[in-house]
This record gives C-alpha cells, structure tokens and sequence, in this order.
C-alpha cells in the first residue's frame, strides 16, 4: 500500500528525523576523535576509556541502519535500545532528571514521531486519534 503524504508531514518528518541522525552522527564520531571532554564525561559515567570506542561503534552502526530507508526500522529499534543503556547510566549516576536522564526519550520521541509521520503501517500500529464522541 503507497499512500502519499502531504509535503508538510513528509518535511516535519524528515526534520525530526535529520535531527536525530545528526545528533547521533556527531556523537558518535566524537567518541571515536575522543577529545578530552568525552574522554572525561565518559569516565565520570563509570565507563572505561577503552568503552569509548565500541560504544561509538554501537551508536554509529544503529545510526546509519537508521538512516537508511530500507532499514530505518531496524535501526530505530537498536537505538531505542541504545537510548535505553543511556537512561539507565543516567539513572545510575543520579544525573539531573529532565537533562540528563530523559535527552534520550527527546531524541526516541522525535526518532519514532518522524517515523510515525512517514509511514502510514507505523500510524495504523500506534493510532494517534481524537477522541470519539457519542
């Protein structure tokens, strides 16, 4: 089933979308570069500099599975599970609630809304609706 979409969804999504991937993009390839600042961050979270690396490795592969069509499902579900790792790092080291610990629900909800947006089987999955009247 192809179902066309209006030109203001198909933007808004791939703006939520853009958003993400960049995101992701950027931080991943900074913990493979491994300036000092992520080299300490990263140590504060309790994670050894040599973990750095792979979890790069592991955010970057999900990324691009993410941004390419043909397996944008696939990578939102490793990123979700990702976000999941990051959250409860976040959890773990006490970090500041709405900062912190929930930036990775921001980055999931923009993920999946631009999803939800460009694909009409997700939105037949996960009914967004106004609510019905008798």
């Amino acid at each position: 089933m192809n179902t066309t979409i209006s030109k203001g969804r198909l933007w808004t999504a791939r703006i939520m979308s853009g958003l993400v991937g960049l995101f992701m993009l950027f931080d991943s390839i900074f913990k493979f570069i491994q300036p000092a600042p992520v080299v300490e961050g990263t140590l504060e979270l309790g994670y050894a500099q040599h973990h750095i690396a792979i979890i790069g490795l592991l955010g970057l592969l999900s990324t691009i599975l993410y941004l390419i069509p043909r397996t944008t499902f696939l990578g939102a579900v490793l990123l979700t599970g990702y976000y999941g790792g990051v959250i409860a790092t976040h959890i773990r080291m006490d970090a500041p609630l709405f900062s912190h610990t929930l930036f990775p629900v921001y980055l999931a909800v923009l993920m999946w809304g631009g999803i939800w947006l460009r694909y009409e089987k997700v939105r037949s999955l996960v009914p967004i609706s106004k609510r019905e009247e008798a």
